[in-house]
């Protein structure tokens, strides 16, 4: 009897142990590599995301009320390359790519995917970023620092002209801080995000010494192993030469079209801001592959 006993203990750890191991063979990518998490020695991960703003309000330059100004367009794109280079799987290296399309005065939102040069746009491949992340605490695995440095493809005096704003002529040495927590039940994990960056070498731009703190909040839920909804807030406050804020409200959802590639959208609204600050909407698209 003693001999069952103990063939049937060893029978139901050994259960328990593959069912855990099914659970986590069940968690895909939306679960596992989330931007805290770093890639495996040999994995690759490519981003592709396209994110356009539209205005048709601004604050005035303290703390005076909104006013109204013709729509203005912001389109970027963003490519992102990332490997993972450690045996340990705490050194990823890559490279970021951002190309820009802007319209002004008035034109409808989808301007920005015109092929026309007109006097109200600005289009072209704006800035390049070598890049590294680092998991720096070796027993905190969803705790990550990736840093850039963001190389301006404009001439100084080239960041505003007649036909309108294309992007800072500053470089930018930008560090980015991932943390996020899975809820026991594995349906809820927060997300949290702090982005800081500082812009120098061109006096002539509008960022040149400031200082950008970025902090967000996302909360997703995972209705099922392929889907992702969640909703977010994020502050934005840059300080130096130059002053501005606001803060952004937004959701989306995130899904897993094959065991390679997943796509994400997601909207958010500028709720308020400071000293000139653009009041608008952002329609976002991604597409991801890890691989």
């Amino acid at each position: 009897m003693k001999r069952i006993s103990i063939f049937l203990a060893v029978m139901l750890c050994s259960l328990n142990i593959f069912s855990q191991e099914e659970e986590q063979e069940e968690k895909n990518n939306l679960q596992v590599f989330t931007p805290s998490k770093l890639l495996n020695k040999g994995q690759w991960d490519i981003k592709w995301f396209n994110s356009l703003y539209t205005e048709t309000k601004r604050t005035g330059d303290k703390n005076s009320d909104s006013e109204s100004i013709p729509r203005q367009n912001f389109f970027t794109s963003t490519l992102e390359v990332f490997t993972g280079i450690s045996d340990n799987n705490r050194i990823n290296v890559g490279g970021i790519i951002e190309f820009r399309s802007n319209t002004f005065g008035g034109r409808q939102a989808l301007s920005v995917f015109s092929l026309e040069d007109t006097s109200s746009d600005r289009k072209g491949i704006s800035s390049i970023a070598p890049a590294v992340k680092i998991q720096p605490l070796e027993n905190i695995g969803n705790f990550s620092i990736q840093s850039a440095l963001h190389i301006p493809l404009l001439d100084s005096g080239d960041e505003r002209d007649a036909n309108g704003f294309l992007d800072q002529t500053a470089w930018a040495f930008q560090n980015r801080f991932f943390y996020d927590y899975t809820f026991p039940s594995g349906k809820w994990q927060l997300f949290t995000e702090i982005n800081t960056e500082y812009s120098f070498g061109d006096d002539q731009s509008f960022a040149n010494n400031t200082f950008l703190v970025v902090p967000g909040v996302f909360m997703s839920y995972f209705p099922t192993q392929d889907a992702t909804v969640l909703g977010f807030v994020q502050h934005s406050e840059r300080f130096g030469d130059f002053a501005q804020d606001n803060t952004a409200l937004g959701f989306g959802g995130k899904y897993q079209i094959t065991d390679v590639l997943n796509v994400e959208v997601l909207y958010s609204n500028i709720v308020r801001g400071f000293n000139f600050q653009g009041l608008g909407e952002t329609y976002s698209i991604g597409l991801r592959a890890l691989f």
